[in-house]
């Protein structure tokens, strides 16, 4: 485990301090969940087409196409 310095302001330390006497953990373990939680769940963001293929209806075509020879004239 590493140890790590972070500033919070007075309003977040007093709910962290909160939490933590609520719930009987110390207040690195709160803190060490909050970060856990949110860096969890952190999904990829969307990126942008691979390709424009120009044909608006192409995702309804699909099995038609594959079945052509994709890529094929």
């Amino acid at each position: 485990m590493f140890k790590s310095t972070i500033y919070l302001s007075e309003a977040l330390k007093r709910r962290v301090e909160r939490l933590a006497k609520r719930t009987g953990r110390s207040e690195a373990e709160v803190i060490r969940e909050a970060l856990e939680r949110l860096t969890g769940a952190e999904t990829p963001r969307p990126r942008g087409a691979l390709f424009e293929s120009g044909d608006p209806n192409l995702a309804g075509r699909v099995d038609e196409l594959l079945k052509k020879g994709f890529g094929r004239s």
